[in-house]
């Protein structure tokens, strides 16, 4: 008996839309909420990368706003320009364990893991 493939076409679409969105604002507010809709019908391995996108997404809008809310004492800047990094990283991972079918390895990590 020979297993069925399955699509990783959706997730990846979110890794693009969340990078989409450092050009185009709004974009991951579109991926986040597919990935809430098409994690619980997901095979478990691909429910890890849907976690690691709901938490990149929630803790990517809290450093956002924690970085606006500093821009004006010039820090803020530097905690946008970070997180713009930390998106980067994230999603590149991501991608990358995606590609290989393989379960995101920590997708509760707050950082790059």
């Amino acid at each position: 008996m020979s297993e069925v493939p399955v699509s990783t076409t959706t997730p990846k679409l979110i890794y693009i839309l969340f990078l989409a969105n450092i050009v185009v604002p709004f974009l991951s507010l579109i991926g986040v909420v597919m990935a809430y809709v098409n994690k619980a019908d997901a095979p478990e391995w691909l429910q890890s990368h849907y976690q690691f996108q709901i938490r990149t997404f929630w803790i990517g809008l809290l450093y956002v706003m924690i970085g606006f809310i500093l821009t004006v004492i010039i820090i803020g800047w530097f905690i946008i320009l970070f997180t713009i990094v930390w998106m980067i990283v994230r999603c590149v991972k991501g991608m990358k364990a995606l590609d290989a079918q393989q379960a995101h390895p920590n997708p509760t990590a707050w950082m790059f893991s």
